[in-house]
């Protein structure tokens, strides 16, 4: 008859309690029982071990807790700074350059037009003809400026042509006037032709003034050119631009393509 398969006890197990039980280190344990307690109280130190080690593992989950809510805490901060604080529109040292070389360029168109106008003074005929009745009517065309004398009399008006060719320099107050429609236009387009390119804004401000003073404000490309600082392609992107914003209007249906200005609404 076969032995039933049992599973042997490891080498340990069996040598430490079967020797502590069949010793007489304790003879008065009730049935030999006195091997359990030198037992007990080593596995009553190992089990306090294992309480402690488990307390320091929560401690260090807790820990972790903590830093991961005061770091994700940390990130929130930084994301509502950038939101609130980066503001890639802000003026840069680019743009304080722009300014005054803009005041600059304001400063002697100013500086000029008071020369002109004393120059005026100084050349002007100390009579002037007409009377008290007569109106006189400046109109500006880029071509030509006319100058027309007419009164109440049934006479026909007289036209003299002043000049041709050129256009009616500007007042100081007009020029003034004429930088800050050309700052509320520049107000509408991308951000590269606000002061992020200062050539690329120089070249918008040229070809917006060149549609002003062209023939009933409509251009062809090849009019805006001017080499070298604004090119073909330079030209280009700044009437798409003002295409888009819907500034300029664009037609091509004579077969030749035109720019109308429209203006800010």
């Amino acid at each position: 008859m076969q032995t039933p398969h049992r599973t042997p006890l490891r080498r340990i197990s069996q040598g430490s309690l079967l020797r502590l039980s069949r010793s007489g280190a304790y003879p008065d344990a009730p049935h030999g029982l006195g091997f359990l307690e030198p037992a007990m109280s080593e596995f009553i130190d190992e089990t306090e071990t294992l309480q402690t080690n488990v307390e320091g593992l929560k401690h260090l989950s807790d820990t972790l807790a903590t830093f991961n809510e005061s770091f994700a805490s940390w990130l929130y901060v930084m994301n509502m700074n950038a939101l609130t604080v980066d503001w890639p529109q802000a003026p840069h040292d680019g743009s304080f350059i722009l300014a005054e070389r803009r005041a600059e360029r304001n400063a002697f168109a100013a500086m000029q037009a008071l020369q002109a106008q004393l120059q005026a003074k100084s050349t002007q005929p100390s009579s002037i003809e007409g009377s008290v009745n007569d109106q006189t009517t400046i109109i500006t065309d880029p071509e030509a400026t006319f100058t027309m004398n007419s009164n109440n009399s049934s006479a026909p008006a007289k036209t003299k042509k002043v000049v041709k060719g050129k256009k009616l320099k500007l007042t100081a107050k007009e020029k003034k006037e004429r930088a800050l429609e050309l700052e509320r236009i520049i107000t509408f387009l991308p951000l590269e032709f606000r002061g992020s390119d200062p050539n690329l804004r120089r070249n918008m401000e040229a070809v917006i003034e060149g549609m002003w003073d062209a023939p009933n404000q409509t251009v062809k490309l090849p009019d805006l050119i001017k080499p070298p600082d604004l090119n073909q392609a330079r030209a280009n992107k700044c009437l798409i631009a003002l295409v888009n914003r819907k500034i300029i209007k664009k037609e091509s249906s004579t077969g030749t393509v035109l720019y109308h200005w429209q203006g800010v609404a």
